[in-house]
């Protein structure tokens, strides 16, 4: 059975299962270079038919959308337009051409140059909810198909917010929901837009500033945005109004009145306080669901999804306390906000036909590849001076060793929002103003901004405390004593990394990079942060990576055996 997976909104994205296998897994931004962009993932879904063999839309068996309802323009280009009782959209239409002074309105039709998606069998066209995706995406990721319970908790996505499940088998039940009145996300993003970061974007930087301030500094106004559970009940419901959308080149930006009002607590208060005490607010709040409903159903593996799971100090922090909240598991899927909808729809739609007994994910590598033919081609027509090695491993890291900033560019790109070692900027972790030197020179962002390590997996735990195996990035751990001063350019100033351990077999060329660098200079590990600039999508294709190493402080670049000087241009 191959089912191909769609989600069509805040970060669009296509993903295509065949036989249980996930072959492709794509966010449509990585093609429009529109971060965050919403347009219908056209060129996503395009890549994974390619990719699965196949020429037609017609040739998969389902196709899965994220959402329990289509947009105008899904039923368009799928041809799921239901014409009848269409009244009302004809009056619509009317008064807008009337308000707008037009003479017509434009039917909406997928231009000729497109491949036909015009489905034959409306049958195979699947809805599910949003919420319901997000906990597909966790569940049918994880290595058994024992009892668990499943959170998701994101913004907001078809009228859910928080919602509780449990899957067993091949089934995932609905346990609990909350809408605007238990938004976890919506209540730190609202922090976010207060401090004058994007709204579904820049979540990330109010968890970096956190560990700068003292949550104790900042007053308990703050607390009302957020939900209080008290075991499995809601006590206290988030003190929200109404919610705002703006669509800002393609993606859109959300937005709450509530900011301005948190924005004051900032300038009284300070921005790190602030954010320090939205970072805690967050923590208590989803251990106290979490322990909650593991004391109310005795289910003591649990499983995330959702945006808010992206913040890897709440996933630490839920980690760090297993034994408290009584849980044995904790798997949190490595890309479980929005992009990660669509494989959550192939996968559900998969399962409903087919028996789950575990489908551990391997790695994230699901987007497009490039041969050492193509690359070469590209840089012969751009006339670069280049040179090519067998092992370029190797040379990197010989680079590395000499505090270059190298850029990594080999085999499918990485889905979802984190670099694994295909799409990297790369640089020694072992001087503490490289930090500095990147955020500055290269990706041209806020300096108080940490970095990410990938380290050998052989290595793990001679510099991680208290650890499980992390391969993706999705949950922070504290810094053994002995190596904390060692690797300062990827240690925060809380004393955590969030790593990516790398094994052999799955990454072969990336680990050889690292081993070699520790071989060099002693330690396994190296500074990896996504190649792309601030507030660009990671890098997909050769011809952007050039463009990025030249409109940037980078020293040389690896695209597949070949690598550039720039010192030599």
């Amino acid at each position: 059975m191959t089912v191909l997976g769609i989600h069509h909104g805040h970060d669009s994205s296509a993903a295509i299962v065949k036989d249980g296998a996930i072959l492709a897994d794509v966010q449509e931004e990585r093609f429009s270079r529109v971060k965050h962009g919403a347009s219908l993932p056209l060129k996503s879904i395009a890549y994974c038919l390619k990719e699965a063999g196949l020429n037609s839309i017609n040739d998969v068996d389902y196709i899965s959308f994220s959402n329990q309802s289509n947009t105008e323009e899904i039923e368009s280009v799928f041809g799921l337009k239901n014409e009848s009782g269409g009244l009302k959209k004809t009056i619509k239409k009317m008064l807008y051409t009337i308000m707008r002074k037009e003479v017509y309105i434009s039917n909406m039709k997928l231009p000729i140059y497109y491949p036909d998606y015009i489905v034959r069998d409306k049958s195979k066209c699947i809805n599910n909810h949003h919420h319901l995706s997000h906990a597909a995406s966790a569940y049918f990721t994880r290595k058994s198909a024992e009892k668990c319970l499943i959170f998701t908790i994101d913004g907001a996505g078809d009228k859910f917010c928080t919602a509780i499940w449990m899957g067993e088998g091949s089934k995932i039940e609905l346990l609990k929901s909350y809408y605007r009145d238990a938004s976890i996300g919506w209540a730190y993003s609202i922090v976010t837009e207060a401090l004058h970061w994007i709204h579904g974007d820049g979540e990330g930087k109010t968890m970096g500033l956190a560990p700068y301030g003292d949550p104790s500094k900042c007053s308990d106004e703050l607390d009302k945005y957020f939900p209080v559970f008290k075991g499995d009940e809601l006590v206290t419901p988030s003190s929200l109004g109404q919610d705002y959308c703006w669509n800002e080149g393609g993606s859109y930006q959300f937005h709450f009145d509530e900011a301005k009002e948190v924005e004051k607590l900032v300038e009284k208060y300070g921005r790190e306080h602030v954010a320090a005490r939205a970072q805690k607010l967050l923590e208590e709040v989803v251990i106290n669901l979490v322990s909650g409903w593991v004391k109310k159903t005795g289910i003591k593996r649990v499983v995330f999804a959702g945006g808010v799971m992206l913040n890897v100090k709440l996933n630490q922090r839920i980690w760090n306390n297993r034994n408290e909240i009584g849980i044995i598991e904790q798997h949190v899927f490595p890309n479980p906000g929005d992009s990660g909808l669509a494989i959550g729809a192939a996968l559900l739609q998969y399962y409903k036909h087919h028996d789950f007994k575990g489908n551990e994910i391997k790695n994230l590598y699901g987007g497009p590849a490039y041969s050492n033919e193509e690359i070469e081609a590209m840089l012969k027509v751009r006339k670069l001076k280049y040179h090519y090695t067998d092992n370029p491993s190797k040379v990197a890291a010989e680079l590395l060793a000499k505090n270059q900033i190298v850029a990594w560019f080999q085999g499918r790109m990485e889905c979802g929002p984190r670099a694994l070692g295909n799409r990297s900027i790369l640089m020694s972790p072992l001087k503490p103003e490289n930090k500095d030197v990147i955020n500055k020179w290269v990706k041209f962002r806020e300096g108080f901004r940490p970095f990410c390590p990938s380290l050998t997996y052989e290595k793990k735990d001679v510099y991680l405390k208290d650890n499980r195996d992390e391969f993706f990035m999705i949950t922070s751990f504290d810094v053994t004593d002995e190596k904390r001063e060692a690797i300062p350019a990827v240690v925060h100033v809380d004393g955590t990394v969030r790593p990516q351990m790398v094994q052999k077999e799955t990454n072969p060329r990336y680990w050889e990079l690292i081993n070699e660098f520790g071989n060099l200079t002693g330690e396994y590990i190296v500074l990896n942060s996504s190649f792309n600039v601030m507030g660009e999508p990671i890098i997909n294709h050769p011809k952007e990576a050039i463009k990025c190493f030249f409109d940037s402080g980078l020293d040389a670049i690896f695209l597949g055996n070949y690598y550039l000087i720039k010192s030599e241009h």
